[in-house]
């Protein structure tokens, strides 16, 4: 059971995993304020606080810290969840693409990482940014999201290094975890439906992810239990990228 007191802003809030991560959070009984870029979605959840912002903006990720601290006093968890895609390859990706991608997936964690950290540096706290095992193994078709999600990784690093022990800073690196994202990845493949049944058979696990399963871990990582665990990236992919190319059962 986490402290009620405490404070957490979430990143991206409105579906998929960060709706997930919302929803845990409440359950374990801290204060949640999320953003998103849109309006407050019909079925987000009563408890949690709404504001509308763009995090690859320095002022909005400045005024919805500000907001969340005049709220409850401190933040004493951030979730950078907020991302975008683009599924094209370098050659085929613009300089729109660029600042889409990097604007919200590097800089957007960025942005909020250097707003939260001067307060959370004398009060404590935890960061923990949802990167993707497209940083570390690329999906074909997706470059600038696959070297975005390796920033992710890297600025994780650092932040654990440069601001410990007052801040503890992880991330996690989601596989294939069902929701619009992953359908729009699923997408650009030749036969989408062949490309996801080749997928769920190189899962050990034997199924795809569920934003549940993401939240989950996030729980575990701002809680007490895991204390003695800063600058590390989780990997939480059903074992995909654990397996060789050849695909199970044809040997």
């Amino acid at each position: 059971m986490h402290d009620k007191t405490r404070t957490a802003l979430v990143t991206g809030g409105s579906r998929g995993i960060g709706k997930a991560i919302v929803e845990r959070l409440l359950d374990d009984g801290l204060q949640v304020v999320a953003c998103g870029r849109s309006a407050k979605p019909e079925d987000f959840a009563a408890s949690a606080h709404w504001v509308e912002a763009d995090v690859s903006k320095p002022a909005d990720a400045n005024r919805l810290t500000r907001i969340a601290s005049k709220m409850f006093g401190s933040i004493d968890v951030l979730v950078n969840n907020a991302g975008v895609q683009v599924e094209r390859t370098v050659t085929e990706s613009t300089d729109d693409d660029w600042d889409l991608v990097v604007g919200v997936n590097c800089r957007g964690v960025f942005n909020l990482c250097r707003a939260v950290l001067p307060a959370m540096e004398k009060n404590s706290g935890v960061i923990i940014n949802i990167g993707s095992i497209s940083g570390v193994v690329a999906d074909p078709g997706m470059a600038l999201y696959n070297a975005s999600k390796a920033f992710v990784h890297g600025l994780t690093r650092s932040i654990a290094v440069d601001h410990g022990p007052a801040v503890r800073c992880n991330a996690i690196q989601p596989g294939w975890i069902m929701t619009a994202m992953a359908d729009d990845a699923f997408a650009v493949a030749n036969s989408p439906q062949a490309a996801k049944q080749d997928a769920i058979a190189r899962h050990p696990a034997g199924r795809f992810g569920q934003p549940q399963d993401i939240a989950k871990t996030v729980s575990w990582l701002i809680s007490d239990d895991a204390a003695f665990v800063t600058g590390q990236c989780f990997t939480v992919d059903g074992g995909m990228t654990a397996a060789s190319p050849l695909q199970p059962g044809l040997f």
